[in-house]
């Protein structure tokens, strides 16, 4: 596996991923905060910030857990320098403030979620690649295999929109530092990803191919299904098709 080089910036602008793991993952049904959930023997955490590194395409990381993680996350990340541990918040969104406020220095950042464990780490280097072409906001998407319906309070349908033109969001997440930035400082804003932070300040966000093995790992049914991906080459070639 490549190595990250002791935190040295590139000419062309220094790329840090920020991984928020501070979320307790209630649906996961598990004790503990679900990045720390073991897969194949892998925290997903650690699984997660050894794809980042594998990429090749990251300066450095910085990983946000639980105040009462922070031990026990430097123990289990893999050792180099460019890997760092900060306190997260509450909110996804207090984790990433801190993993701003952590690595000023960036010119982009990646948001990528531990949940999201066995995303290959090409799909990583196609997000930064689509940075450094000059793009401001790039995000993993996948087409929509499901009929998505939108329902009022009580649970009727009130319409059917055209899945053609929808997709799923995956992570890493993409951005021009000063870009993610003004994002975060923006007051009163909600969005449930942070693309969604950035398409409220009416910047355009370029999506590229995402892959099936960058699923979030979020309930039971998703932790067995990534233990089996691990478990075995040909379900992982079946996921990918």
């Amino acid at each position: 596996m490549n190595k990250l080089d002791n935190g040295a910036r590139r000419a062309d602008g220094t790329v840090v991923a920020l991984v928020p793991a501070a979320g307790r993952g209630v649906r996961l049904g598990e004790a503990t905060p679900k990045a720390f959930v073991p897969v194949g023997g892998s925290p997903m955490v650690r699984l997660a910030v050894e794809g980042l590194i594998a990429s090749g395409a990251v300066d450095r990381i910085i990983v946000m857990v639980p105040a009462e993680f922070v031990e026990s996350a430097v123990a289990l990340l893999p050792p180099s320098d460019s890997v760092h541990v900060v306190v997260g918040g509450a909110e996804r969104i207090d984790s990433v403030r801190a993993g701003l406020a952590a690595a000023p220095e960036a010119a982009y950042y990646l948001v990528h979620d531990a949940a999201r464990a066995l995303t290959p780490p090409e799909l990583i280097a196609r997000v930064v690649a689509e940075l450094r072409a000059g793009h401001l906001a790039v995000v993993p998407a996948l087409p929509v295999a499901d009929t998505i319906k939108s329902v009022d309070a009580a649970g009727a349908v009130t319409g059917t929109p055209d899945r053609a033109q929808l997709r799923a969001i995956q992570t890493p997440q993409g951005f021009a530092a000063g870009l993610l930035r003004s994002a975060y400082l923006a007051e009163g804003v909600h969005a449930t990803d942070d693309a969604g932070l950035v398409e409220l300040l009416g910047t355009q966000v370029r999506t590229i191919p995402g892959d099936p093995l960058a699923f979030k790992i979020t309930t039971p049914l998703d932790l067995l299904l990534a233990h089996a991906v691990l478990d075995g080459a040909d379900l992982r070639g079946a996921v990918a098709q």
